[in-house]
């Protein structure tokens, strides 16, 4: 019998599409549209946050810190529920539908909070519209990159080779619509109304749910293929029922069969690629070993018996666990730049000109504006320059382009305590130690290289991220990918006001906190080269475990026309034919 696969195409609906009529650049490129306007709104929010807090609500500066990386943190941990949802049940699709209509309605109360609320419950109002747009940013966040990236077909030779490149185009769109909201409407919000900021980002809401439904019919719509978690669970529970099982003492093989949804092609076929063997976490690997029951079993029983792919699966999700942790120092660090990082500029000289006032949350703009610089330097120069060294098709390992900016954000903060040094000492020079209202004779372009770097290690580590938890995660999990991923900001963000605590109820114990609301008596400085070091040691840790990681492996098409054969051996056990 002719055991051999032929390559099929599929057009992630598990249908065999007459033509790729779909998808590719021209149904991506409305994603992206999608996703620079929602960064429009989210930046164009958070960006000036804290100035809101400490200015409009009264609230104190360690205080309104801790709130800002609450919000963004819940923000970034809400995506893996809108993911869990997306994969099991509604689908990408339907969940980016669903989640750009909460986000927009989390706006417009937002937008009525600052304006036609009475002050008494205004403050409760806007928390209230804050964990609003939570919610929404959970199912838009992990599903609009995955979406996007969808409409690539890796069986595709083209399209495989222009979704590496689509990454780095990717966040230069969203970047490019975060830098415009940090200039447009930080400018309006702090020299017209907070309402007019507001309504302008609801507007860009609208406009991306309109721009999101005018491509419908381009889109490559993949369907949901259940709880991905509980696939997870059956390797495990198999692992353990059969802990006694080897190859070699009670085995009969192993099964190659996968019948989960989108195990197989709509023809039957299996994959046109199947993920390789690996050796670690071996102990998962007899969760696929046929023992005598299942031999003799008339059907295979999900919760005794895994396939290859199913177990090497959860073994690329155990690696990435590891990578997340190490992840969740930088994090901790790109979380000044909504916070500290605007108090210390609210501070200083902002003069342009004899009438105009630069808005401190403006300079975030230099984030975007580094990285839309270094992006195309990165893709085009830096890539091929790159592969004639190392011979690496990226150019270097999506590891080592993560752990790049994981040493770029250990300089930002030594540079970034240096900075306040100098603010600092200008303040005592000028006498203004002790009136923190005052303007310290000291420019605030200062701070641009702090700015600069952290828009370098962001092209290094948070594109790396991204790359890397979409192309190692399973096919059936990659908006969950996309959600870890996102999260490692969240709790990045948590983990930074956990330092801010302690350092605080520390410091406040010796007579002097480190982070009060006079800045010019507080020691910003310290608390920026305690997150230097603290990264510093992070990064150590994070290239012990890089050491140990291994990239996802796939048969080649010979391998995968053996396990076609197997497979029918597999069926034959379990029919108990054989």
């Amino acid at each position: 019998m002719d055991t051999s696969v032929a390559p099929v195409t599929n057009d992630n609906e598990n249908r065999i599409p007459s033509k790729l009529s779909k998808g590719g650049w021209n149904a991506a490129v409305f994603v992206i549209f999608v996703e620079m306007a929602e960064r429009f709104a989210f930046y164009g929010l958070a960006g000036n946050l804290i100035t809101y807090l400490t200015n409009n609500l009264g609230e104190p500066v360690a205080t309104a810190a801790k709130n800002v990386n609450t919000w963004v943190g819940v923000s970034a941990i809400f995506p893996l529920i809108g993911a869990f949802v997306a994969d099991s049940y509604l689908g990408r699709f339907k969940t980016i539908l669903a989640s750009s209509l909460i986000y927009f309605l989390g706006m417009v109360l937002l937008s009525l909070s600052v304006s036609v609320i009475p002050i008494h419950s205004r403050k409760a109002v806007f928390f209230t519209a804050l964990y609003v747009l939570a919610i929404g940013e959970g199912g838009h966040k992990p599903c609009v990159q995955t979406f996007a990236a969808d409409q690539f077909d890796e069986n595709n030779p083209q399209e495989k080779a222009a979704k590496s490149s689509f990454f780095n185009w990717w966040y230069l769109g969203i970047v490019t619509g975060a830098s415009v909201a940090t200039v447009v409407v930080i400018y309006l919000q702090d020299n017209v109304s907070w309402a007019a900021g507001f309504m302008v980002l609801s507007g860009s809401l609208a406009v991306a749910l309109a721009v999101f439904l005018v491509g419908i019919k381009r889109y490559r719509k993949q369907r949901p293929t259940g709880s991905p978690f509980t696939t997870m669970a059956q390797v495990f529970v198999a692992a353990v029922k059969k802990w006694r099982v080897s190859e070699t003492h009670g085995g009969r093989g192993i099964c190659y069969a996968d019948d989960r949804i989108g195990g197989s092609h709509a023809n039957g076929q299996t994959r046109s690629h199947n993920l390789a063997r690996t050796k670690q976490f071996r102990f998962l690997d007899k969760a696929m070993i046929i023992d005598n029951k299942d031999a003799l079993s008339k059907t295979k029983d999900p919760w005794r018996l895994c396939s290859l792919n199913q177990v090497e699966e959860v073994k690329l999700v155990l690696r990435l666990i590891p990578i997340w942790l190490a992840c969740l120092m930088f994090s901790a660090v790109i979380t000044q730049l909504h916070t500290f990082f605007t108090k210390q500029g609210s501070t200083m000289s902002r003069s342009i000109g004899p009438n105009f006032q630069v808005p401190p949350a403006a300079f975030q703009s230099l984030v975007g504006l580094t990285i839309l610089v270094t992006v195309p330097v990165y893709d085009r120069l830096f890539v091929p320059i790159a592969q004639k060294v190392t011979g690496h098709p990226r150019g270097i390992t999506m590891l080592q382009r993560i752990g790049t900016g994981l040493f770029v954000s250990i300089l930002n903060m030594f540079v970034a305590g240096l900075i306040e040094t100098t603010r600092v000492n200008t303040a005592s020079k000028h006498g203004l130690l002790d009136t923190p209202k005052a303007v310290v004779p000291m420019s605030i372009w200062w701070l641009v290289p702090q700015y600069i770097l952290t828009g370098i290690g962001d092209v290094f580590t948070v594109v790396g991220l991204q790359e890397l938890f979409y192309d190692q995660m399973p096919e059936e999990m990659r908006s969950i990918g996309a959600a870890a991923y996102i999260s490692v900001v969240g709790v990045g963000s948590f983990v930074n006001t956990a330092i801010i605590s302690v350092v605080q109820v520390i410091t406040s114990k010796h007579g002097n906190e480190w982070l009060g609301d006079n800045l010019n008596r507080a020691n910003l400085n310290y608390f920026y080269w305690v997150l230097a070091g603290l990264s510093a040691v992070n990064l150590c840790v994070f290239m012990w475990i890089t050491k140990g990681f291994v990239y996802k492996k796939v048969e080649n098409n010979d391998q995968t026309i053996s396990n076609a054969g197997m497979e029918l051996e597999t069926r034959g056990y379990l029919e108990g034919k054989v």
